[in-house]
């Protein structure tokens, strides 16, 4: 593990671009899913602050469900050996589901809840990420409400980390290490 210099300063997204991003995402979902029953599935840990301030932006009922993979093991590069740490996502069948995650960068992780998914029936399944970093991506996968597009840069705050550290930053910086 690198070490950490300091918080990080380079910010990329500011918490009011992030929070007016958020506010149009959720009245286009809103609008999306009218008269349907939404379950919102939250990819544990890093999307809990976007799931819950998403969720709060839709002006629908809405089901929660939550899942947690891991995949970067205290690394800056995800790894290609992803497993499940908790999977309760027991009320999805016939019903229309939105994956909500942080960021989206090899797709592997996303292509593995996907398949898993599947498996339980639902009637649609949709991915809703804030971060989009195609140029990591290894796998293909259905990006169907984006937030921003980032450069490859490894980021951190608004609940993404590096060893379980900076979620709780209002804003997303670009990680300094030595």
């Amino acid at each position: 593990m690198p070490e950490i210099i300091s918080i990080p300063k380079t910010i990329l997204l500011s918490e009011a671009q992030i929070r007016n991003r958020i506010r149009e995402l959720g009245k286009q979902i809103s609008k999306d899913y009218e008269n349907q029953e939404l379950v919102l599935v939250c990819v544990l840990r890093g999307a809990a602050l976007f799931f819950a301030d998403l969720a709060r932006e839709i002006s629908l009922p809405l089901r929660f469900e939550f899942l947690q993979t891991s995949s970067y093991n205290d690394s800056t590069e995800p790894s290609k050996n992803i497993k499940f740490i908790r999977s309760g996502s027991g009320y999805i069948e016939n019903k229309d589901v939105l994956i909500v995650e942080d960021i989206i960068d090899s797709g592997q992780t996303l292509k593995f809840l996907m398949k898993h998914l599947r498996t339980l029936n639902p009637k649609t399944i949709k991915i809703c990420t804030l971060l989009d970093k195609p140029a990591r991506r290894q796998v293909s996968v259905p990006i169907d409400y984006s937030g921003f597009e980032i450069p490859n840069v490894f980021v951190v705050g608004y609940g993404l980390d590096y060893g379980q550290m900076y979620r709780n930053l209002p804003y997303i910086a670009v990680l300094e290490t030595t």
